[in-house]
């Protein structure tokens, strides 16, 4: 995916990280790979951000009034940030 804003592309390169600590600790592939689910989660994470409608001002998500995750994601996404963060 391709992102013209640098803080959207620090924001994708940030979870990209995050889950891969995530999958590496708590679904052992040893090589840096993603499992199915946590690749799963990346993309739709990936596809969120590049379409946040607040672009380049885009709030961290803590703070942002519009919640783009559906409910199984955004726990998902709170339990990798808890981990990895």
């Amino acid at each position: 995916m391709e992102f013209d804003d640098k803080r959207l592309e620090r924001e994708r390169r940030t979870i990209e990280k995050m889950v891969g600590i995530y999958c590496a600790d708590h679904h052992g592939l040893s090589d840096a790979r993603l499992c199915e689910e946590c690749r799963e989660f990346l993309d739709y994470a990936e596809v969120r951000l590049e379409k946040c409608p607040y672009g380049e001002d885009k709030p961290t998500c803590s703070n942002c009034p519009v919640h783009c995750y559906k409910s199984v994601y955004r726990e998902r996404a709170k339990a990798i940030m808890r981990y990895a963060g």
